[in-house]
């Protein structure tokens, strides 16, 4: 199954603020005083919050994976990852 398109304002966030809007939603969940409705919305909005924190940090993943060395063992820089 493909993840769903991130929207705009989620792909906007850090993972730092992602990550804390996630647990935002995760303690207002488990608070159990959201109307069904409302329960929804935040679950499938945490999907995206997820899936958008899954996305960044195997970017960060990458992105060290490709740091390359130079012959006296120390790092020569990283290549940026570019998302496709």
């Amino acid at each position: 199954m493909a993840d769903a398109p991130v929207p705009a304002d989620i792909a906007a966030l850090s993972f730092e603020d992602a990550l804390a809007a996630l647990e935002e939603i995760v303690r207002s969940l488990e608070g159990g005083r959201v109307k069904l409705d409302d329960a929804v919305d935040a679950y499938e909005r945490g999907v995206a919050l997820r899936q958008h924190c899954e996305r960044k940090l195997a970017e960060a993943r990458q992105r060290v994976e490709k740091i390359s060395l130079g012959a006296d063992g120390r790092p020569t820089g990283a290549v940026p990852f570019e998302a496709g």
